[in-house]
C-alpha cells in the first residue's frame, strides 16, 4: 500500500514536471512569436516612413519658393493630368529614355501632342538636375533647339512637358536599315548645319552662355521636315563670359566625351565641340560611334575614319546610301571639319561659330589643318584592363608633335 501511494506521488512529480516544461515551453514560443511580429511591424513601419520620404515632391524638398517662381512663369501643368495624358506612363508611349529620365508621348485635353520627361526625385542631385534644366531651357529660344512647355512639380515625382516631334530622334533614323534611307545628303547635311547652329546659339549667342555636355544622336529630334532640335539639358552647365573653364565631375555619354574632359574633368565648350564631331562622323558614316572596347571603345569609328582620310579612301566608309562620286569633294569637306572637331588638343577645335562658317563656306581656299585624333590605339586592345586602357587616353589626350602625322589640306 505504502509502495503504491509513493509512486502514485511519483507520478504526480513527474507529471507536474512536465507540464512545467511545456508551459516554459509554449511561454519561450509566444515570447519569440511577439517578438518577431514587433521585429516585422517596425521593418513595416521604417519601409513606409522610406517610401513616404522617396516619394516627395519638388515642394518638399526645395519649398514653396519654387512653386511660386514656376507658378509665375506660367510653366505649371497638373500633375495627374499629364500622367492621364500619357495613359499612366503606359510603356507603348515611351519615346526614349534621357540622362536623368524616360520621356513619354502624351495627348493632352485639347488633342494637343507633346513629349513629357519622367524624373524620380529620389535624390537632392535629380532634384538639382530637374531644377537646372528647367532654369536653362527657359531662357534660350532657337530654332534647332527643342522648346520646353511647362513642368509639373507637385506629384510624387517631376515632370518636363517639351514639344513633340513626329520623327523623334536622330537615332532612330539614322542606324535603322529601313528608315536611315529617308536620310538623303542633303538631309543629312542640313541636320549637320542645324546642330551646329543650335550649339554656337548656346555658347556664344544666348544671354546665358551653356554647354550641353551629352552631344549625341539620341539627344537630337527631328520635326516633320527633318529639321534638327537639340534636347535633354539635364547635365547641362551655364557659366560666366570670364570663366574659362570649369573643373567638374565627368558626367555624359561613353564616346562622345573629349579627352581632357574624361582625364581632368576640364570642362569648357569644346567638349561640346569634340561630341559634336564625333556625331557628325556618325551622320556620314551611319555607323554608331560606341564599341565593346572597355570605356573607350566609341573612339574606334574616329580611329578608322582618320585612317581612311589619311589613306585618302574615305568613300570606303561613308554610308553608301548617300554616297555619289558627284559629291565627294563635298563629303570629304564635312569629314575634314567632323575630324577638326575632333582634335585631340582643345586648343586645336574650333569654336562652333567657326564650324557654322566651315560648313557654309564654298570657296575652294579655306585651309583645314588637321592632326592625329586622340586614341589611336584603341582597336586591337578588346582584353585591355582598365588601368592600361587610361594610361593609352592619357597617352594619346595632348597634341601630335610628329610632322608625318599632320595634313595640311586645302577645301575641295
Amino acid at each position: 500500500m505504502c509502495e503504491c501511494i509513493c509512486m502514485t506521488n511519483l507520478h504526480l512529480h513527474l507529471t507536474t514536471r512536465k507540464n512545467g516544461v511545456v508551459w516554459i515551453l509554449v511561454g519561450s514560443f509566444l515570447g519569440a512569436f511577439i517578438v518577431v511580429l514587433i521585429i516585422a511591424f517596425l521593418a513595416w513601419k521604417k519601409g513606409i516612413l522610406r517610401r513616404k520620404k522617396q516619394s516627395k515632391s519638388f515642394i518638399d524638398m526645395y519649398g514653396d519658393g519654387v512653386s511660386v517662381r514656376i507658378a509665375q512663369s506660367s510653366l505649371n501643368f497638373k500633375y495627374e493630368e499629364l500622367k492621364k495624358a500619357t495613359n499612366y506612363f503606359d510603356p507603348a508611349n515611351k519615346l526614349g529614355q534621357g540622362s536623368n529620365g524616360a520621356v513619354y508621348k502624351a495627348v493632352m485635353p485639347d488633342g494637343k501632342e507633346v513629349a513629357v520627361k519622367r524624373l524620380f526625385l529620389n535624390t537632392r542631385e535629380w532634384v538639382e538636375q530637374f531644377f537646372n534644366e528647367v532654369e536653362l531651357i527657359s531662357q534660350v529660344r532657337h530654332k534647332n533647339l527643342v522648346k520646353l512647355l511647362g513642368c509639373s512639380v507637385n506629384g510624387p515625382e517631376s515632370l518636363l512637358v517639351y514639344e513633340y516631334y513626329f520623327n523623334k530622334s536622330l537615332e532612330l533614323f539614322l542606324f535603322d536599315a529601313s528608315r536611315s534611307r529617308k536620310l538623303t545628303w542633303d538631309l543629312r547635311v542640313g541636320i549637320i548645319q542645324g546642330i551646329a547652329e543650335g550649339l554656337s546659339y548656346l555658347h556664344e549667342e544666348s544671354e546665358t552662355r551653356i554647354i550641353h555636355r551629352d552631344i549625341k544622336a539620341s539627344n537630337i529630334l527631328l520635326d516633320d521636315k527633318y529639321k534638327p532640335k537639340i534636347t535633354d539639358f539635364g547635365l547641362a552647365r551655364a557659366f560666366a563670359t570670364d570663366v574659362t573653364h570649369l573643373t567638374t565631375g565627368v558626367a555624359g555619354t561613353l564616346g562622345y566625351m573629349a579627352p581632357e574632359y574624361v582625364v581632368h574633368g576640364h570642362l569648357t565648350e569644346k567638349a561640346d565641340v569634340f561630341s559634336y564631331g564625333v556625331l557628325v562622323l556618325e551622320i556620314i558614316t551611319g555607323k554608331r560611334c560606341s564599341g565593346s572596347i572597355g570605356s573607350h571603345g566609341g573612339q574606334a569609328l574616329l580611329t578608322k575614319v582618320w585612317k581612311h582620310y589619311k589613306d585618302n579612301t574615305v568613300e570606303t566608309i561613308i554610308d553608301p546610301i548617300i554616297y555619289k562620286d558627284t559629291i565627294r569633294h563635298k563629303v570629304l569637306h564635312i569629314v575634314q571639319i567632323g575630324l577638326l572637331c575632333t582634335q585631340a588638343n582643345p586648343g586645336d577645335r574650333p569654336t562652333m561659330t567657326k564650324v557654322v562658317e566651315l560648313l557654309r563656306s564654298h570657296k575652294h581656299d579655306v585651309e583645314i589643318v588637321l592632326s592625329d585624333p586622340p586614341f589611336l590605339n584603341v582597336e586591337g586592345v578588346e582584353d585591355m584592363k582598365q588601368g592600361e586602357q587610361s594610361r593609352l587616353l592619357s597617352a594619346h589626350s595632348g597634341p601630335s608633335v610628329s610632322g608625318s602625322s599632320r595634313s595640311y589640306l586645302n577645301g575641295r
